[in-house]
């Protein structure tokens, strides 16, 4: 279903997006923008409001997956989300307690990356040793050896600690933890920020078909 304001008609933009929600829609109806501001979440909506299925994907067998375990923060996981979609991962898990990937936020924050993800949320630790298998696990740990010197070449998972507490179940099943060197005087850098740097650096290595990772 979709729903839309005459505002939204407004533009040539708008209008592109009216047709193709009417030809990708079973129903579109116009609203008023008191209705619109009811059923969306932003204080400013947008003037189109869609309510879709999300996709079943299927769970990979090769590949980068990460996990996320803990994490609190909705921007920070839609942000990781768009980022690992970005960097070529192949899926995302997240254990119990980490914040909904489906949040408004989060979906938002995504931009997209939910239809082209495959996702699994809320495992246990047996979980998620099962969607793991058959992968070698690194955690991210600001004390553990440098991302660069890490090959991320093969089937891998990595495991991004919550933010205040780090990792909540999964840090147990860490083969390797993995680092990113800073400053002096720094102590910790933003979760997206730096799940950001260790899938881009996978990323590289990859398509370059490094055979060694080492500087």
């Amino acid at each position: 279903m979709a729903f839309y304001t005459e505002r939204l008609t407004a533009t040539a933009r708008g209008r592109a997006l009216l047709d193709a929600l009417r030809q990708a829609s079973e129903s579109v109806m116009e609203v008023s923008e008191q209705v619109m501001r009811a059923l969306s979440a932003t204080v400013t909506p947008q003037g189109a409001f869609a309510v879709v299925p999300m996709p079943a994907l299927p769970w990979p067998d090769r590949g980068l997956v990460l996990v996320l375990d803990g994490l609190q923060d909705p921007g920070n996981a839609g942000t990781i989300l768009r980022t690992a979609w970005a960097a070529g991962a192949r899926a995302l898990a997240t254990t119990g307690g980490t914040v909904d990937l489906y949040a408004p936020k989060v979906v938002r924050s995504a931009m997209g990356a939910h239809f082209h993800l495959p996702l699994r949320v809320d495992l246990d630790l047996e979980g998620l040793t099962e969607a793991l298998r058959g992968r070698r696990i690194l955690l991210a740990d600001q004390h553990g050896k440098p991302y660069w010197d890490t090959d991320w070449r093969g089937d891998c998972a990595l495991i991004i600690g919550g933010e205040a507490r780090g990792p909540q179940v999964a840090g147990s099943l860490a083969a390797e933890h993995v680092g990113i060197p800073m400053a002096g005087g720094v102590e910790s850098l933003n979760a997206a920020i730096a799940a950001a740097v260790l899938l881009f650096e996978a990323y590289r290595q990859r398509e370059q078909g490094r055979t060694d990772p080492s500087p």
